[in-house]
């Protein structure tokens, strides 16, 4: 589910994909299954562009060329000077495998939970100091307010499943350890109040880092809380929005088979326990202290069918789940802060965050 990829980074009201070089030369030719869907200009224009250089990046032997990549990615250095009242600074974890993680402070005084945060982006694309992600981040950590650990996983298809889990789950493991995480983040910080949130692939890994969280101790780091900002399922059946969706937004069945592909190891196919969360390889959590789960879903997403099985599963496990739906909206709405769903969506996450830390 191709998140907000190189012209997200380059357009600062972007978000993903979508449509074709026909859409990029006519942003408002739609297909008849997206007619009832309004976007503002800027928001179709951003949505063009992104598709034209992402699919532009994707070799026909199945690699992703990086190096064009990074040539129109823009970045957002980290700001130790607080910039919309917030400052952030970057701490690396294991530098021979590329994993850090930017943080961000907001200057809220008072104890602060801590939201570890994953970026979308089909466990392919995008990074935490991209232009889009970067300015999400800076959102949450003001709108909370909570000191904002955002990850740089590896990506595939160069590191295939589960490097993406180590690596979120390994982050966890850094912040409980005192001599780090009481080190790299702000007195204020309470990891025992620790959020994992994350959209689309972002919101697949926090899931399954939950998971492992959930079957380990921690000395110092509690997770009480799971933010699924419409995450990234899927199986080998092909689902009513799927078939109904057609031409929308943000994500195809070609993208989307494309990222599982380059994700799973080779020779496994959409019913794998990491994919098909809920289907017929699920692991059993009903045991496990799992996390309360925020689940978002949007009324123009192709993968919401996968999302709202991932809610129910959530329930017949016995966990706490609430499912918050968007009609009238797109895969990855909330990047774009023009639309009005994506400061509804920022309030909710508010929302959330307190009453499960009332109930500590």
């Amino acid at each position: 589910t191709l998140q907000p990829t190189l012209l997200l980074e380059l357009l600062p009201f972007g978000s993903i994909e979508t449509f074709s070089l026909r859409h990029f030369a006519c942003p408002f030719v739609m297909e008849e299954s997206t007619a009832s869907l309004s976007l503002p200009w800027k928001t179709r224009v951003a949505l063009s562009l992104i598709s034209t250089v992402t699919d532009a990046s994707r070799r026909r032997n199945g690699t992703v060329n990086r190096r064009l990549l990074n040539m129109l990615e823009f970045k957002s250095p980290p700001s130790p000077n607080p910039v919309n009242g917030v400052k952030s600074f970057e701490v690396a974890v294991d530098p021979s495998r590329g994993l850090w993680f930017r943080v961000y402070v907001p200057t809220a005084a008072g104890k602060l939970p801590v939201v570890v945060f994953f970026h979308g982006g089909g466990f392919v694309y995008l990074s935490p100091d991209g232009k889009a992600y970067d300015a999400v981040c800076r959102r949450f950590a003001r709108k909370i307010p909570a000191v904002v650990v955002s990850v740089k996983y590896r990506l595939a298809p160069e590191h295939r499943y589960p490097a993406q889990y180590d690596d979120g789950f390994d982050v966890l493991r850094f912040l409980d350890d005192e001599g780090n995480g009481g080190q790299v983040l702000p007195a204020d910080a309470d990891v025992s109040c620790c959020f994992l949130a994350g959209d689309s692939a972002g919101g697949n890994l926090a899931h399954h880092v939950a998971r492992r969280a959930s079957e380990n101790k921690f000395r110092l780091l509690k997770v009480i809380g799971l933010v699924a900002i419409q995450p990234f399922f899927g199986g080998e059946e092909r689902t009513e929005a799927e078939k109904r969706l057609v031409g929308m937004p943000l994500t195809t069945l070609a993208r989307t088979d494309f990222m599982w592909w380059a994700f799973l190891p080779p020779g496994s196919d959409r019913d794998h326990e990491a994919v098909n969360v809920s289907g017929p390889r699920a692991v059993d959590i009903s045991k496990l202290e799992f996390p309360a789960t925020m689940v978002v879903v949007a009324g123009f997403d192709m993968l919401q069918d996968w999302q709202r099985r991932y809610y129910e599963w959530l329930r017949r496990s016995g966990k706490e789940a609430s499912l918050r739906e968007y009609p009238n909206t797109i895969h990855a709405f909330y990047i774009f802060p023009e639309l009005p769903e994506s400061g509804q969506l920022m309030s909710e996450v508010r929302e959330f965050v307190q009453q499960q830390m009332e109930k500590r």
